[in-house]
């Protein structure tokens, strides 16, 4: 096991999953550098960007690794969705989801795997069950999240033992990922939902593996999840 996490990039570490990430990262020494539309409220180091440009997300991220002097390694956290049948749902709103979750995450990664291959650095990518499964209403963030398991999959095969790559494929967790959404669409009053403080020290895990050794695939979930299986 590693000691030292080192500086790690985490895309929507001001919020959720990613918020949780970054604090863990400094709860184990390491350095976290949130990208994100909005300032985490943790006061930790920040640049805003919005991911749904990905021209932009890669010139952030390459700013970012050179102030920094380098990665350790990449967390894409950031996530959106637009529920609703498709034809329901607004078509910009509909392609920010893929422009988001998918496009953003590989510019992230694209940008950062030559600074990850001078560290021997690890990526984390954040898919979903509905990565695995799909359900109705949801046709943009399964076709986002079976995006990045596809995409995953490829990089770490590609990527061999130059940087790390793992996905983590969480289920539901206490964040306010839902809050802006229709009722019909919220988790139920009585399901079980994970704190994504304790998804994120999975994250960790996976970070400080030693070189060589990799968790490919890291399924996360409530006991009772009824995503999955």
């Amino acid at each position: 096991m590693r000691d030292e996490v080192g500086t790690v990039l985490v895309t929507g570490g001001s919020s959720g999953l990613g918020a949780a990430v970054a604090q863990a990262v400094e709860n184990h020494g390491g350095t976290p550098i949130v990208l994100d539309r909005v300032p985490p409220p943790n006061g930790f180091a920040f640049h805003q960007v919005d991911l749904a440009d990905p021209r932009a997300a890669e010139a952030v991220v390459r700013q970012v690794a050179e102030q920094a002097g380098g990665l350790d390694a990449v967390v894409t956290a950031a996530g959106t969705d637009a529920c609703g049948d498709m034809l329901d749902v607004d078509a910009d709103d509909w392609d920010r989801v893929i422009l988001v979750n998918l496009l953003g995450t590989a510019a992230v990664v694209r940008a950062a795997i030559p600074y990850l291959e001078r560290s021997q650095g690890r990526v984390v990518t954040v898919a979903s069950t509905l990565g695995l499964r799909a359900l109705p209403a949801a046709t943009a963030y399964c076709a986002s999240k079976f995006g990045v398991v596809g995409f995953t999959r490829a990089l770490a095969i590609e990527m061999g033992d130059k940087v790390g790559v793992t996905m983590l494929i969480p289920g539901g967790m206490k964040t306010h990922f839902f809050d802006d959404r229709k009722e019909e669409f919220k988790p139920g009053p009585d399901q079980r939902l994970n704190d994504p403080a304790v998804v994120a020290e999975t994250v960790l895990f996976a970070l400080r593996q030693p070189p060589g050794v990799e968790l490919r695939e890291l399924l996360v979930t409530p006991a009772a999840e009824p995503s999955w299986p």
